[in-house]
């Protein structure tokens, strides 16, 4: 078991754990630190600077996925439908540089990071830099139609200026033993979320339940697409028998593989599954699975895989649904009230593949 994977079941375990608790006093000078990082800016002591452009924030309190990158990319698809030219800033956590840089296709992830080669694929402008004020300037800079920015796991950087903060949260997970980092997996407390504008629960129905009460609440829900071969995605599908073959092999390097690997349970996968750590940088040896007929995996895997893709190796894309009152609601924050709402999309809203 990796030390993420152990923080995990120490985060998520049905009841307290000893090392949650002995871990407790650490968790309060992080959570102290932070208390006092967020006042600094209420105070102004330390100062938010802007883009130029309104900022759309996406994050969340908790450590690890719950659906902020598929977020994004559905709200830039939905912002584009209503006649907006949305940019999208991101940290590229995982890459070897903090610098600011343009992301474009066919980059590597040790690069840029794996989720902005996920969002790039939204045609929308990106910039990734540790410096989140200066990826959104050098975007606008760069591309001056840029009209709206939407902010990638933003939600604690708090020296962006934000007109629109959302927070996701992973309605099957909730937040775990309610502990700060490295206790539990918040990053923040959960009154946190009573702060920001919008509260997105990602769900696996369609119907929400408001749970926080929380004045504008909404609901995500992430739908499955056909397989794709990494090598030729112009095959038809996967079949059926490389599911249900034991020598098969599933991998992620996600926040929480065990989810992914659930969810091919149910689709009749009866193979290996591998769980790296999140962000993992994978080489060829980590994928080379000789005797496995196919070796399926995440779109986010897929991004770091394809300098040594083959025939064997397919991912499996997600869709994100967003309720489309959530759009409506980031356009009265941006424009005011006479934002104009008759622009819809057919169907959902805000549509995308992460």
């Amino acid at each position: 078991m990796t030390n993420a994977a152990g923080l995990q079941r120490i985060w998520y375990a049905r009841s307290p754990t000893v090392a949650a608790t002995l871990l407790r006093p650490l968790a309060a000078v992080f959570g102290a630190l932070a208390a006092t990082r967020r006042l600094a800016f209420r105070a102004h002591v330390l100062r938010r600077r802007g883009a130029g452009v309104p900022v759309i924030v996406v994050g969340g309190i908790t450590a690890g996925g719950a659906g902020k990158t598929p977020l994004v990319f559905a709200l830039v698809e939905a912002l584009s439908r209503r006649g907006r030219r949305p940019g999208i800033v991101s940290r590229g956590y995982g890459r070897r540089t903090g610098a600011t840089r343009e992301v474009r296709a066919g980059d590597d992830a040790i690069d840029v990071g794996d989720e902005p080669l996920l969002l790039v694929a939204s045609g929308a402008p990106l910039f990734v830099g540790k410096d989140r004020v200066a990826a959104a300037r050098a975007l606008v800079a760069a591309h001056p139609q840029v009209d709206v920015i939407v902010a990638d796991d933003g939600l604690q950087h708090y020296a962006l200026q934000r007109d629109v903060e959302i927070a996701v949260v992973d309605a099957e997970r909730g937040f775990g033993n309610g502990l700060l980092l490295p206790a539990g997996p918040l990053r923040e407390p959960a009154s946190r979320l009573d702060r920001v504008d919008a509260l997105v629960w990602r769900i696996d129905g369609h119907t929400l339940v408001s749970r926080r009460g929380h004045s504008h609440e909404f609901a995500m829900t992430c739908e499955a697409q056909p397989w794709v071969n990494l090598r030729d995605p112009s095959l038809s599908a996967l079949a059926p028998e490389a599911l249900r073959d034991p020598a098969s092999v599933a991998i992620a390097s996600i926040a929480h593989p065990s989810s992914f690997f659930a969810g091919l349970r149910a689709r009749g996968f009866a193979g290996r599954t591998r769980a790296f750590p999140d962000h993992h940088r994978y080489t060829r040896d980590d994928v080379a699975f000789p005797g496995a007929r196919a070796i399926l995996m995440t779109e986010k895997d897929a991004v770091k895989c394809r300098r040594f893709d083959d025939s064997r190796m397919w991912m499996l894309p997600i869709r994100a649904h967003v309720d489309p009152a959530l759009i409506d609601f980031v356009l009265e924050k941006i424009d005011g009230p006479e934002a104009p709402r008759n622009a819809r999309l057919p169907g959902h809203q805000g549509s995308a593949r992460p």
